[in-house]
């Protein structure tokens, strides 16, 4: 038999598109991993007695990597959603690089390590709390409310609201006020913040099925449940301050931002038509996620800065 006839036609071999490492990577979701980081070091700092440096680091790693197994676990079970949605079918999974099987074993590997190194390094009222955050935004949200009511983002934002009080517990070992304050922010702001970007991207919503608030109730509806919510948020954004978790240069910080945000809600409740709709939501969603870092921000750095003082 001649060499010839093992030749193959490469013509006819389909492309397989190999994952790459950045494919895991994106599956973690690295901007919303960033936000709850973030989110869950406020609430760290927040304790009456921060824990020790290595396992704080620990701690925060365990969170991050339990909100990265969070974003696998979504990506897993909204696959057909994410195909045909323009902002979301480049993903590893809708664009082929990456199964769904293996998206599964990849969140839930990183889902039991999250949790178990989490109880182990700080306690088990956090390992809790991290596992009842993991179970709400990949069962009660993405596999329910999601597709289920246009209030999905309302119940559903308590997942994302949630890293600060485990932050807090990973550091003092209970709950309390102050991390559930933090916990409230986070809470309120999760609907505006949202709506202002369905409202920019209803159409994609549509062709997905998923009954978003503009899709279901109508856009002018949703600018105003969206005043709303910011008419809520203004004062809830300044009660670190008010019950004295805070410097007054968090109230007044929290103060002129929160009245700029529902100035924004205001403009977008008043403009409803056309290009200048659009600019006004656009407008609200860059700067809802804006406010938010600010607050937290300016947390974290008081809490440094007075344990630093502390400390000396």
């Amino acid at each position: 038999m001649s060499d010839a006839s093992f030749t193959v036609n490469d013509s006819r071999v389909p492309h397989i598109p190999v994952a790459a490492p950045s494919d895991y990577f994106a599956l973690l979701k690295p901007r919303v991993m960033s936000l709850v980081i973030f989110t869950a070091l406020a609430g760290l700092l927040m304790a009456p007695v921060p824990p020790h440096p290595v396992i704080a680091f620990a701690s925060l790693l365990a969170i991050a990597v339990g909100a990265g197994a969070s974003g696998a676990l979504n990506m897993w079970y909204d696959a057909d959603i994410d195909a045909v949605m323009t902002r979301t079918r480049t993903r590893p999974i809708p664009a082929g690089r990456l199964t769904r099987e293996e998206a599964l074993a990849f969140g839930l590997v990183l889902a039991s390590m999250a949790i178990t190194t989490l109880g182990l390094v700080a306690n088990w009222l956090a390992a809790g709390l991290l596992a009842f955050t993991i179970f709400f935004y990949v069962v009660i949200y993405t596999m329910w409310l999601k597709r289920s009511t246009p209030m999905n983002i309302v119940i559903g934002g308590a997942a994302g609201a949630l890293p600060p009080m485990v932050g807090f517990a990973a550091a003092a070992g209970e709950a309390s006020l102050s991390s559930f304050i933090l916990f409230s922010i986070i809470f309120i702001w999760t609907p505006p913040h949202f709506w202002a970007l369905a409202l920019l991207k209803s159409e994609d919503y549509g062709r997905a099925g998923v009954p978003m608030l503009p899709n279901v109730a109508g856009p002018d509806r949703t600018r105003l449940e969206i005043l709303i919510y910011s008419l809520i948020l203004a004062p809830v954004g300044v009660a670190p301050y008010a019950l004295g978790y805070a410097s007054p240069a968090y109230g007044a910080i929290s103060v002129a931002f929160g009245a700029v945000f529902a100035a924004l809600a205001i403009t977008t409740y008043r403009r409803r038509e056309g290009e200048a709709a659009k600019k006004a939501a656009r407008r609200l969603f860059f700067f809802s996620i804006f406010y938010l870092f600010a607050l937290f921000l300016v947390l974290v750095v008081e809490r440094v800065l007075h344990l630093a003082a502390v400390i000396q």
